[in-house]
């Protein structure tokens, strides 16, 4: 899944994307790589480092800095992290950083052995001065990112 159309929740329209994929591993499994975000570095190319500030419970509070090679440029944000063991979801947004906002949520289904992980995101990043090409360039890459997370942590599960 690529893109979506912007989606409104009270405040200003932000992009959506949306991305799922399914693993060759149990929905434990899948669950429990998604959960190591200290090893996201090891196994996200586009990831420089991560860094955990808070662990407590469901709760996981972590700074993040990516790398858009394109344009040689480091993201940066923390972000917090609420997992629901229950239900098999994460939900996650931006606490400060570089962003405007972005949140999302991951959702874990098993069916067969199989798991499939769905992620999307909301996310709001401006560059002055640059309007609607900078929006769809960036746009174009937080749904490569977000395609290469799944991948990633789908790779970590199977292994």
């Amino acid at each position: 899944m690529g893109p979506g159309p912007p989606v409104c929740s009270g405040r200003a329209a932000m992009p959506e994307i949306t991305s799922e994929l399914w693993i060759n591993a149990p929905l434990q499994k899948v669950y429990a790589a998604a959960q190591e975000n200290e090893r996201f570095p090891e196994i996200m190319e586009d990831l420089s480092s991560l860094t955990v500030l808070e662990k407590e419970g469901n709760r996981v509070v972590s700074q993040w800095v990516g790398v858009v090679s394109a344009f040689r440029l480091k993201i940066r944000w923390t972000q917090e992290d609420v997992w629901d063991y229950e239900a098999k979801t994460c939900t996650f947004r931006q606490l400060s950083g570089d962003f405007d906002s972005m949140e999302g949520e991951w959702r874990f289904v098993e069916e067969d052995a199989k798991t499939l992980f769905t992620s999307s995101v909301r996310y709001e990043y401006s560059v002055p001065g640059l309007g609607q090409l900078a929006s769809r360039v960036i746009q174009g890459l937080m749904s490569k990112n977000l395609d290469a997370t799944l991948a990633a942590i789908g790779r970590a599960a199977e292994a």
